[in-house]
């Protein structure tokens, strides 16, 4: 295991986070805002954000004053799965990978357990192409799976295979449960 990423004691039904994924209509995803630092489909469809945002697929840092999108208030199993977590969740979000994409090496500032702020990455669908590389180590990462990683190093993610890849995303204030679920 890479010291930079940590697979979760959390496992998610992934027949049931397909059948939500299926309720996401192709008008709710929406490019990704950091166009530089792609090549193909990588798009996002807000679960939590905050209210009236013009960009509300933006994680904005620190920002606490977010509320669930009526595309979450329709899928009853991802409502579940964030019910799991219990620490205070920011931006939340549905993050896709077409066939083919990528996503070029790049990091982000202030998420990691050094900071106040962590990004939990919850598995809808991947499929064998998919590769996630952090700080240098290369991983897959299986539908229904629940992982952390230090975002502020270097990762990058490609999708070879010719299905989409989409992780429920939850940015996520560090506290004393979330602690104790990283140390389990």
């Amino acid at each position: 295991m890479n010291s930079a990423s940590l697979r979760l004691p959390l496992l998610f039904d992934a027949a049931r986070l397909h059948a939500d994924l299926v309720r996401v209509t192709p008008q709710a995803w929406a490019a990704h805002f950091n166009q530089r630092i792609y090549d193909g489909d990588w798009s996002v469809a807000p679960l939590r954000a905050v209210p009236g945002s013009p960009i509300p697929t933006f994680s904005i840092p620190n920002e606490k004053n977010l509320e669930d999108t009526p595309l979450l208030r329709g899928c009853d199993y991802f409502r579940q799965v964030l019910a799991a977590f219990r620490c205070p969740l920011l931006s939340v979000r549905l993050l896709r990978l077409g066939a083919g994409a990528q996503i070029k090496e790049h990091s982000d500032p202030m998420l990691s357990l050094d900071h106040a702020e962590v990004r939990i990455h919850v598995v809808v669908a991947t499929n064998p192409g998919v590769e996630c590389r952090i700080d240098g180590v290369s991983q897959h990462w299986a539908a229904g799976e629940c992982w952390y990683a230090d975002f502020t190093k270097p990762h990058s993610f490609v999708n070879r295979g010719d299905s989409e890849r989409v992780h429920m995303v939850l940015d996520c204030l560090l506290d004393d449960w979330l602690r104790g679920l990283l140390q389990a």
